[in-house]
């Protein structure tokens, strides 16, 4: 006699394999060629092998892959451009539907629009929308997908001029937990539309969106300022002065890192030593730019490359410092309302002996566009703070695991009475803080619509808005 157990597992394979033949994308499982490849995320320290890798080659496929993960009551794992930092992006067992095959982004330059699909990354839709000098804030590293940044928000080298990337959200196509395809945006399907700008991948699979592009570039102007790490408190009290007075046009971005990198315009004395820098982004008129960040070159940095570049260039700065799939990271995270001296103190302890070369601490102004958005106008709430900070650990050696997480807790903890709320795409291993990305009633909001389109919380691995229903 089969055991019911047994019975399952067959029901299972025989839709997998009916699923399999199905699809326009294609179905792996474990021992498949490009099985490991496709199961790999950014995190290095992320190790986790799903039953089932569905890759979909548009809307049908993901519709598909939740009806068979719904029906069989399997975990589900979505991935993007697999950049978050918890690996919420694989499961172990379960179905991990992947959506890096879906990567067509048409640009209309007359209404200045752009839809993209969901497996796009900055790099693809920053190519496509530079043709036509326009863009949309998405982050500061390219290899990073669209949607997850999108979904939880949307900050990068723009915000303090055009705002979050939701806020130039125009539509986007989800797929929700009874496998529906539900168009979204403020005349249809309101209630989702909200919810997504902020609400992360909580209320189903999002399988393109449509941005209102804006004109950028394609020159602006940006760079590098670094300084000793000797001169960190100095850095950081013009920082916080020069920043509060900042233009719109002009997104600054603080980083201690744990080795300057050797490029030719660092002095060898520097290379591979701790550092600070001040990482600029200015996306007005050059000359007005370059008379902007004066300021800047009159603290008379230790090494800078600094003037107009392509916004192509600036999206990419950072690549090589978090690169993709070879470093293990940790993060902690949080945002600032204001930068006092004692908070400078704490800050400084800390980041000036990072413990690993390939280590950063990020800390990017806000303000500008961004703070003026009112609170409800979208999920993504956050957006009274003055900074955020970011504790960016990356290693190599599985060994030093305990020790590199211990390290970033023990930082973030000394800095932690000084923070109020987190950024939701900065979160790491830590669910419990997910209310703290969200007023009280933007969360209650979140949860009312959770509760109308998955009440099952089949989409649950991602900072999760838990339903009550």
């Amino acid at each position: 006699m089969v055991s019911t157990a047994n019975v399952s597992t067959i029901q299972v394979e025989e839709a997998a394999s009916a699923l399999a033949h199905q699809l326009r994308g294609i179905m792996l499982r474990p021992g498949d060629a490009g099985y490991d490849e496709a199961r790999g995320v950014w995190n290095g320290m992320i190790d986790r092998r799903p039953a089932f890798i569905v890759r979909c080659a548009g809307a049908g496929d993901v519709i598909a892959a939740v009806n068979f993960a719904r029906t069989h009551n399997l975990l589900v794992a979505v991935k993007g451009g697999g950049h978050s930092v918890s690996g919420a992006s694989v499961c172990d067992g379960g179905v991990m539907i992947d959506l890096s095959l879906m990567r067509g982004v048409r640009v209309d330059p007359v209404a200045r629009t752009a839809r993209a699909e969901s497996g796009v990354t900055w790099h693809d839709l920053d190519f496509e929308t530079q043709a036509f000098g326009l863009a949309v804030t998405g982050g500061q590293i390219s290899h990073t997908g669209i949607a997850g940044l999108t979904l939880g928000g949307g900050l990068g080298n723009l915000q303090r001029k055009l705002g979050a990337t939701v806020d130039s959200l125009l539509s986007a196509d989800i797929v929700t937990a009874d496998g529906r395809l539900l168009t979204t945006s403020a005349t249809e399907n309101a209630d989702l539309f909200w919810g997504i700008r902020g609400g992360g991948g909580n209320f189903g699979i999002v399988t393109s969106f449509e941005y209102q592009l804006h004109p950028v570039g394609p020159l602006v102007v940006g760079g590098i300022a670094g300084f000793e790490i000797a001169r960190a408190r100095e850095v950081m009290a013009f920082y916080r002065d020069f920043a509060a007075n900042a233009p719109d046009e002009l997104t600054l971005t603080l980083v201690f890192m744990g080795a300057a990198p050797p490029l030719p315009f660092v002095p060898d004395r520097m290379r591979f030593q701790p550092a600070v820098a001040l990482v600029p982004c200015h996306c007005g008129a050059l000359e007005q730019a370059m008379a902007d960040l004066a300021p800047l070159q009159a603290l008379e940095p230790d090494f800078a490359s600094l003037g107009p570049m392509p916004y192509t260039a600036v999206q990419s700065l950072s690549d090589d410092a978090l690169p993709y799939g070879t470093h293990r990271y940790y993060f902690k995270a949080g945002l600032l309302d204001r930068l006092d001296d004692a908070t400078i103190d704490r800050i400084v302890a800390h980041a000036t002996h990072l413990p690993t070369p390939f280590s950063n601490v990020l800390m990017p102004a806000m303000g500008g566009a961004l703070a003026r958005t009112p609170l409800d106008a979208t999920a993504f709430a956050q957006r009274q703070a003055t900074y955020e900070i970011n504790i960016a650990v990356a290693w190599i050696d599985p060994a030093e695991d305990e020790q590199q997480v211990a390290w970033t807790r023990a930082f973030f903890e000394d800095v932690r009475p000084a923070l109020h709320g987190v950024y939701v795409n900065s979160l790491s291993d830590e669910q419990e803080r997910t209310t703290e990305a969200y007023p009280e009633a933007t969360y209650r909001r979140l949860v009312e619509i959770k509760n109308r389109y998955d009440p099952t919380n089949l989409f649950r691995l991602n900072q999760n808005i838990r339903p009550t229903v």
